[in-house]
């Protein structure tokens, strides 16, 4: 994976708008599992990919400066050349002073060399520097993101919790409502009034019973008394 890559998903991802991806879900809580899922195994892999990068830029920089201490030292070496080539040729030994300033030379040569390889390694780490930076911001903000979805999913499942118990309290206070005519309580109304009308009209036939009872005496006291009266007539 190379690095513009890696920076890229980090960024990608930290950026990620987590309420704009639960509109769009059709089972939010599911799919925050599943992101959660996928953002720890993108952590993960950036983690390890961003400490290589890392790894790397300490290398270079490890390079970096053993070439500045070898410019520095090559410049020691050439000096105290330098230096003996002078005090040998004021003693009047040339030949062996020429031998210590082509020594010199030699080590001012090494010491150039070094200091272009330290020049030319300067651009390099400074912008891997820039990239690591911007890969353990991004690695930040992932975890931050993390975070929110870790939150973002509890809230969910809390509410969720709460909304089923909240119907099912609903449903039972439903089914015991006396206003509702379906509910248990309502049926068992009606069937008490039944009976009572019922025995209402039990009691209203029975009082027509004797009612006609009483008619049927009185019509045959009448009939005794014509008779009495008849045969009064006669004798």
């Amino acid at each position: 994976m190379s690095k513009q890559t890696i920076l890229g998903r980090v960024t990608q991802l930290a950026k990620a708008n987590i309420n704009a991806l639960l509109d769009q879900a059709e089972d939010p809580q599911k799919m925050l599992d599943q992101l959660i899922r996928d953002y720890s195994g993108n952590i993960a892999e950036a983690e390890e990919a961003v400490a290589a990068t890392i790894g790397n830029l300490r290398l270079m920089e490890q390079d970096h400066q053993e070439d500045v201490d070898a410019a520095r030292e090559w410049g020691e070496k050439a000096l105290a050349a330098s230096r003996k080539a002078d005090g040998l040729r004021a003693g009047g030994q040339s030949a062996e002073a020429d031998r210590f300033d082509n020594l010199a030379k030699v080590a001012l040569g090494r010491q150039l060399q070094s200091e272009k390889e330290a020049r030319t390694a300067e651009p390099t780490i400074a912008a891997q520097t820039e990239v690591v930076d911007k890969l353990k911001s991004g690695l930040v903000q992932m975890k931050a993101k993390l975070g929110e979805l870790q939150a973002k999913r509890d809230e969910l499942v809390a509410r969720a919790k709460s909304a089923q118990a909240q119907n099912r309290m609903m449903d039972a206070v439903k089914s015991i409502d006396v206003l509702d005519p379906t509910s248990e309580l309502s049926r068992f109304e009606d069937k008490v009034r039944r009976e009572e009308a019922r025995a209402l009209g039990k009691q209203e036939l029975a009082a027509s019973s004797l009612d006609a009872q009483f008619e049927q005496l009185d019509a045959m006291g009448d009939e005794a008394e014509i008779a009495a009266r008849l045969a009064a007539l006669k004798g």
